[in-house]
């Protein structure tokens, strides 16, 4: 017989899922609005407390985009994607190394895999022209978009795990060097077994051929003239360029294991929001943008889209963790600090669920730390959040990403879809095999540390 406080979990999980189910049925700021309504029916129905709404996590993400909102006005993500489309295009038979390569740098920078978005096409076109499947170097510049959140300076996950992290004895500098390795070099292998692994030859693929037949495959023209940059895109760039190196020095100085400033007044979230508001301040007297418009930017319109789902979500997703943390940690005692990789297991899971890296990791990490009582005085078993942190990234398993929609519909040859099977879509296999290569390099780089 089923123990009714068992059942009672089950359906409160239940609860959760079908909420994600349908915000995802919705699309969009749904999966937000949604989440709201989860914890809503958690909270009548059977009693749980609200959780945490995750402010900082969505302040840092806010207080990003209004910078890069400021930079794409001013003409610098255009500045960018033709920087990037040049590199392509000069070396068309290494695409399914370059793009990968492009859209982790793209998001490293600029702190959001949605950059991605605008190389999407372009990545399409070259790889056609070289008779190669887009599919295979669209999917792994997906996932590799969505994994360098793991490592960006300016990503809120990042800001968020640092922070958790740098009490139990590991520096920002650190913590940066092996995040930005191990994602990187996972990509660069994933893109390296995708190329043995895949189907490359475009000419071979059935919806390829099946469009052809149509004439559905319409080519987009390289050759189109494309409208003037803004006469300040370049200097734009460099000013989002100095403020994220202002921002990883101060993040640096102010990490307890460097301890160039010691009396902290200015927290890393603050200094982050500083910094970003500042970089938009500098971007719109010395590159003479009409802020006005920053509003209606397509980056300002889908960063705040993203606060409010990651506002929704995140919260539903806090409201059963806490509801349920005594059980958590004791689950995680008993088999977190036995099998280590287990961690990443449950991070993967729990990011394809809550779809944000950044509130995955702030619903996760408390209950870890505290079931293997990791403390400044015990921070052995920390090694393990650093390590698995990659994890958080498994976004792409449910096919209804932002970035991972917009590369099945902008590819016009139809190699790159969902199959009928919901998970046997293009970017399954690419994201797996990256996320457990980062994993089992980020264990092997904290061992070497």
């Amino acid at each position: 017989m089923i123990d009714i406080m068992d059942f009672t979990v089950l359906l409160q999980f239940l609860v959760v899922l079908v909420a994600i189910f349908l915000g995802v049925r919705v699309g969009g700021i749904g999966i937000g609005y949604v989440g709201g309504a989860g914890v809503l029916v958690l909270g009548f129905v059977f009693g749980m407390k609200p959780g945490q709404v995750p402010w900082d996590v969505i302040l840092i993400i806010a207080a990003v985009i209004s910078a890069i909102s400021a930079m794409q006005l001013a003409g610098g993500l255009d500045y960018l994607v033709r920087i990037a489309e040049r590199i392509l295009r000069r070396n068309p038979k290494q695409i399914n190394y370059l793009a990968p390569i492009v859209t982790y740098v793209l998001t490293l920078f600029a702190g959001t895999g949605h950059t991605a978005f605008s190389m999407i096409p372009v990545i399409v076109e070259v790889a056609k022209e070289q008779r190669i499947r887009p599919a295979v170097p669209l999917s792994i510049a997906v996932v590799a978009s969505q994994i360098a959140i793991t490592a960006s300076p300016v990503s809120a996950a990042v800001i968020y795990m640092s922070g958790v992290l740098e009490p139990f004895g590991w520096s920002y500098p650190a913590l940066l060097g092996i995040w930005i390795a191990t994602t990187f070099v996972a990509c660069m292998l994933t893109s390296f077994i995708m190329t043995l692994i895949a189907p490359m030859d475009l000419e071979k693929d059935p919806a390829y051929q099946e469009r052809l037949a149509k004439g559905l495959v319409v080519p987009h023209d390289a050759n189109a003239e494309k409208a003037p940059l803004p006469e300040f895109a370049g200097r734009s760039v460099l000013i989002f360029l100095i403020g994220i190196i202002c921002v990883v020095l101060y993040a640096s100085a102010i990490s307890p294991a460097v301890g160039l400033i010691k009396n902290v007044i200015v927290p890393r979230d603050a200094g982050i929001w500083c910094f970003m508001f500042i970089i938009a301040s500098l971007i719109a007297v010395f590159c003479k943008i009409d802020v006005n418009k920053i509003g209606s930017s397509s980056v300002f319109q889908s960063g705040m889209i993203a606060c409010i789902c990651v506002f929704g979500v995140a919260w539903l997703g806090d409201t059963f963790v806490r509801g349920h943390s005594a059980e958590i940690k004791e689950l995680a005692a008993q088999y977190v600090s036995t099998y280590p990789a287990l961690l990443a297991a449950v991070f993967f899971v729990a990011s394809m669920l809550l779809y944000s890296q950044a509130a995955t990791a702030k619903a996760i990490t408390p209950a870890i730390v505290g079931a293997l009582g990791i403390s400044a005085a015990n921070p052995g078993d920390s090694y393990m959040l650093v390590a698995s942190f990659a994890a958080v990234s498994a976004l792409f398993v449910l096919p209804t990403y932002p970035t991972l929609l917009g590369a099945v519909n902008m590819d016009y040859t139809g190699t790159t879809r969902i199959g009928k099977w919901v998970f046997n879509h293009s970017f399954f296999v690419p994201g797996v095999i990256a996320i457990v290569l980062a994993v089992a390099l980020g264990f092997l780089a904290c061992s070497i540390f």
